[in-house]
């Protein structure tokens, strides 16, 4: 069970979530922006990969950061946010396991959704995220690992921890993290948005059952490999 600390040794409760609500806040202020862009990044025909990718690794790089920095803060160990290697193999091999079964129920769910009116994208995967060229698919290979290890910190491990102390709810914090996550990926129509979200409770769901982010960072990454780096470079040939 995921419990919200105490931000620093002698504090009353009541100001202990106040300085939680305004580190909170300063995160939030940070994504927010990057999530709203993403509803109109589809209409950005002239964004480059490289370009998109660079970005993208920065910024989630500098969010993990700014996270790290809480924790040292607050005197609270990398562990409550999921990061331990404990049962790490096991963890793994377990991701792999269940991103079939995981990927087959998105995949059905988008095409319900798809089929019952909600918006899609013309192609599965946007131009400003379709590599060409060694060195792009390179580079899609980091974005696609520093991707699935911060998102997973960020929406997982950071942000249910927060949401759980502020609203005294784990399963609130789950809702409202994974609602999080799926706006992040505006970009992929409403269909996308929804099947995005599901994904998001399954690995919230891995997460609190296993208190390791292993298993929903390999599925995070097995997921965004396929689409970003697989699939273009099968193209590509």
């Amino acid at each position: 069970m995921i419990r919200w600390p105490a931000v620093r040794t002698g504090m009353d409760a009541e100001f202990a979530r106040r300085e939680q609500l305004r580190e909170l806040m300063v995160f939030l202020s940070l994504i927010v922006p990057s999530i709203a862009i993403s509803f109109l990044a589809v209409r950005q025909g002239s964004l480059s990969f490289a370009l998109t990718a660079l970005a993208t690794i920065l910024r989630d790089l500098g969010l993990i950061s700014l996270i790290a920095f809480f924790l040292w803060r607050n005197g609270e160990s990398s562990k409550r946010i999921g990061w331990s290697t404990r049962k790490g193999w096991r963890n793994a091999f377990l991701g792999v396991a269940l991103f079939v079964p995981v990927f087959m129920g998105a995949g059905l769910l988008e095409q319900f959704l798809r089929a019952a009116g909600f918006s899609a994208p013309a192609t599965p995967t946007p131009r400003w995220l379709t590599a060409k060229g060694p060195l792009e698919f390179l580079l899609a290979g980091v974005l696609v690992v520093v991707v699935a290890i911060a998102e997973e910190i960020i929406f997982r491990g950071y942000l249910i921890l927060r949401f759980t102390a502020l609203t005294r709810n784990r399963s609130t914090a789950v809702v409202l993290s994974s609602i999080l996550f799926a706006l992040g990926h505006g970009y992929e129509g409403t269909a996308g948005v929804l099947t995005i979200g599901f994904m998001g409770l399954i690995f919230a769901l891995v997460y609190l059952s296993r208190r390791s982010l292993v298993a929903p960072i390999v599925m995070h990454f097995l997921q965004d490999f396929g689409g970003i780096v697989l699939l273009p470079l099968l193209r590509h040939r």
